[in-house]
């Protein structure tokens, strides 16, 4: 399967900050990458070189099998783009937020008219097609704002943090319209800090941090970098915590992490069922309360903790330069 993208050795500095440190990318025709990382880790940044927007200093590009460096047009006419906040005018109804944009890609006003009553059918956005975007919750600025990448029927995809402050129903909402897209054949770049929305969504994943590549796989491949199953329990009081450790520590194949504010410990263990079995039974005769106790494999949460040493709800608050 030929690659919708492809990017080597991609390199941008802005003085002495090297904000991409030679990421290379591969993206197959009609899959989804996800590109996973923290604020500030490059992730913005790759997605301006990919879409014309940036200038690398040093490496190359090609989206739609077209150079990004040789010519940015023809990129431009093969790619669709949405941000981490909504492009549209507020002004504007979501049938001329739309036809605007058919209109801006030369599709001629009657085609960009059907096309926009296409998508606003698509997209759930007909009952609301004729009222100022102003009036829009943002689902469905985000819906619109996606759709307008969408106007010229565009075979490659870039989504950097759709998602971005949408409630959970929301962004559900957002998901099951990618899913869609993707299943028409559409290639998809994401970018996200969402590692459920990973997970959920992508085929494969890059994980970037300080401008470099780190890990890539698909979510199972990165899980099993972890490995094992973790045995979670939650203690009643936090000054039982010690002690549970302790106790417990015989079933463990490494050792617990634990957490006072949440009154919880994690160990690696192996074994499944029996092991929490054995668990419960110590807990028990102990006669230590607990509030809960389970088996959980590793989640992207874990792979990221990992990988960059940090959970990903502590993101650098670094933000990547503009341009």
């Amino acid at each position: 399967m030929p690659d919708a993208i492809r990017a080597t050795g991609l390199v941008k500095t802005y003085g002495s900050l090297r904000a991409l440190d030679g990421v290379d990318l591969s993206v197959p025709e009609g899959t989804v990458l996800g590109l996973l990382g923290p604020n500030g880790a490059g992730k913005t940044t790759v997605v301006r070189v990919l879409t014309t927007l940036l200038t690398p200093d040093a490496g190359e590009a090609t989206v739609a099998g077209v150079d990004v460096l040789a010519d940015p047009a023809a990129v431009r006419s093969r790619i669709g783009l949405s941000g981490q906040y909504a492009a549209v005018d507020e002004y504007l109804t979501g049938f001329e937020n739309l036809e605007m944009v058919g209109r801006l890609y030369h599709l001629g006003r009657r085609r960009a008219r059907d096309r926009a009553r296409e998508l606003l059918a698509d997209f759930g956005l007909t009952d609301a097609a004729d009222r100022p975007a102003r009036t829009y919750s943002g689902g469905m600025r985000r819906r619109l704002d996606l759709a307008g990448a969408l106007v010229a029927d565009p075979p490659v995809l870039l989504l950097d943090e759709p998602t971005t402050g949408l409630d959970p129903r929301s962004r559900n909402d957002l998901w099951d319209v990618i899913r869609g897209l993707v299943a028409r054949g559409t290639t998809l770049l994401l970018t996200t800090q969402y590692l459920e929305e990973a997970d959920a969504l992508a085929d494969e994943i890059v994980v970037i941090d300080h401008g470099r590549v780190i890990a890539r796989g698909t979510a199972d491949e990165l899980k099993s970098q972890v490995g094992g199953e973790r045995l979670e329990v939650t203690t009643s009081l936090a000054d039982d915590l010690e002690p549970t450790a302790a106790l417990l520590a015989p079933l463990g194949v490494g050792e617990a992490v634990l957490d006072r504010h949440r009154r919880s410990l994690t160990m690696p263990v192996s074994g499944g069922v029996e092991v929490l079995r054995a668990a419960l039974d110590r807990l028990a005769e102990a006669g230590t309360k607990v509030d809960d106790a389970g088996l959980r494999r590793p989640t992207l949460d874990d792979v990221f903790l990992t990988l960059t040493g940090r959970p990903a709800d502590e993101a650098d608050q670094a933000e990547e330069p503009t341009p």
